[in-house]
């Protein structure tokens, strides 16, 4: 069993991409590394960096009727994920299933800024939504 490397981005649900990227930059001193908007997932995002520790990564929703959309509609702005990165998603996926873990993903997909990802259940893991990201791409 591999596991995870270590953490790949923080996501945090925010209403406004612009405002809270210039907030985050203003508190802690972020930059903009790249941005992606996804029709699919109904959201925009921008991944921040700064000099050291793992990316942030600010996802807005298009609407209220999508995934992140409900979240800040039931809890408002704040932490949404905590991403691991794998080395082999799949297997780790299939590890998980295997194990019994309730996932929200069963079998990897298409996530942003080029990486496959799958989610594990918040219910699975005291309340937190983990994803579980391997890099398959350029961003």
């Amino acid at each position: 069993m591999q596991g995870a490397i270590g953490i790949h981005h923080i996501g945090i649900a925010v209403a406004d991409l612009e405002s809270a990227a210039e907030r985050w930059a203003l508190m802690i001193g972020t930059v903009v590394d790249h941005g992606q908007d996804s029709e699919e997932l109904g959201t925009r995002a921008l991944a921040i960096r700064t000099p050291q520790g793992p990316m942030i990564e600010l996802v807005a929703p298009y609407s209220e009727d999508t995934p992140v959309g409900r979240f800040i509609a039931k809890r408002g702005e704040g932490m949404h994920h905590v991403a691991y990165e794998v080395g082999d998603i799949e297997a780790e996926v299939a590890r998980l299933v295997a194990e019994g873990v309730e996932m929200i993903d069963e079998k990897p997909r298409a996530g942003l800024f080029g990486l496959q990802v799958a989610f594990i259940h918040p219910e699975a893991v005291q309340g937190v939504l983990l994803e579980l990201v391997q890099p398959g791409g350029s961003h």
